[in-house]
């Protein structure tokens, strides 16, 4: 598969954090419950992952020149480095948020219709999280299997 053809995956994975991102927002905002909020923080996490991921499959798609004899390739593994670097970003500001909530607590609303949203949201990170992991595989590149499989981590979740 093509360097350009991946590139095609990567925006896939743009389009579905930012599905995810405005599904969890409105399940966030029915509920007002901190898990749905952790869930939408960890969407922007996704999507900074995905544009990241775009970034360097430009990058390790570029051939090779005087500097990189051997081509940029290599490029893939910052991103998948950088995806770990955001989750634990993801994961402080989440304690934040919960900390926040412990100390002053209120009642969630709307239950239902919200894990209904989520859910829809996790529909998205499942199905995306595969197929990137399925061509990440097949084509041996790094940034579309770790994206992929931060998205799978991400669909066995809607919490309330």
């Amino acid at each position: 598969m093509g360097p350009k053809s991946l590139k095609h995956y990567a925006w896939l994975s743009v389009g579905a954090a930012l599905t995810t991102i405005l599904l969890k927002g409105i399940a966030w905002r029915l509920t007002d419950s901190v898990g749905l909020l952790s869930d939408a923080i960890e969407s922007f996490v996704n999507l900074a992952g995905a544009l990241m991921a775009l970034g360097m499959l430009s990058l390790a798609a570029r051939p090779a020149d005087d500097s990189y004899v051997h081509g940029h390739g290599k490029a893939e593994y910052f991103s998948s480095a950088f995806e770990g670097f955001l989750i634990v970003v993801a994961a402080v500001w989440i304690v934040t948020e919960a900390v926040g909530r412990l100390l002053s607590p209120r009642p969630i609303e709307t239950v239902g219709l919200g894990l209904v949203v989520a859910a829809l949201a996790t529909v998205v990170n499942f199905a995306t999280g595969r197929i990137l992991i399925k061509v990440g595989r097949e084509s041996r590149s790094i940034a579309l299997e770790a994206d992929g499989r931060h998205l799978l981590t991400m669909s066995g979740r809607p919490s309330v």
